[in-house]
């Protein structure tokens, strides 16, 4: 039996897909840039984006104690490679992150008043989320 009321899981479902597919757009564009970690499979050799290539990204929900937002879905970017990548791009990655989800949410969740914030040193989604 599980706790998880099954509203919330869909939710997170569709989330999940959405950072698939953005992880396919970063792939793209980033994927040749720097070599993999040696533990890590190549870009489709897995059937979750996030367990393969160089990108590993998601967002996981966060009740926003200590937060200026407050409750949200934390986003994590990390890239999956021993090179030493520069902030600077770094900073450009996750702004290009940021801009598809700002771009992709509301196709994805268009009865839902969704943002993505700058919270401390993360970007959290944050906004109406109830379970309907």
């Amino acid at each position: 039996m599980s706790f998880r009321d099954s509203r919330v899981s869909a939710w997170e479902n569709k989330l999940e897909a959405l950072f698939d597919e953005i992880d396919h757009i970063m792939e793209d564009r980033y994927g040749d840039k720097y070599p993999l970690h040696p533990s890590r499979p190549e870009r489709g050799a897995t059937a979750n984006p996030a367990a393969d290539g160089l990108f590993n990204m998601g967002a996981s929900f966060s009740a926003g104690y200590g937060s200026a937002h407050g409750r949200g879905y934390v986003v994590s970017i990390r890239l999956s490679t021993l090179a030493r990548v520069p902030p600077i791009v770094m900073e450009q990655i996750e702004q290009e992150v940021v801009e598809l989800l700002k771009q992709k949410l509301p196709r994805i969740f268009p009865d839902r008043d969704l943002r993505v914030e700058r919270d401390g040193h993360s970007f959290k989604i944050i906004g109406d989320l109830s379970i309907q």
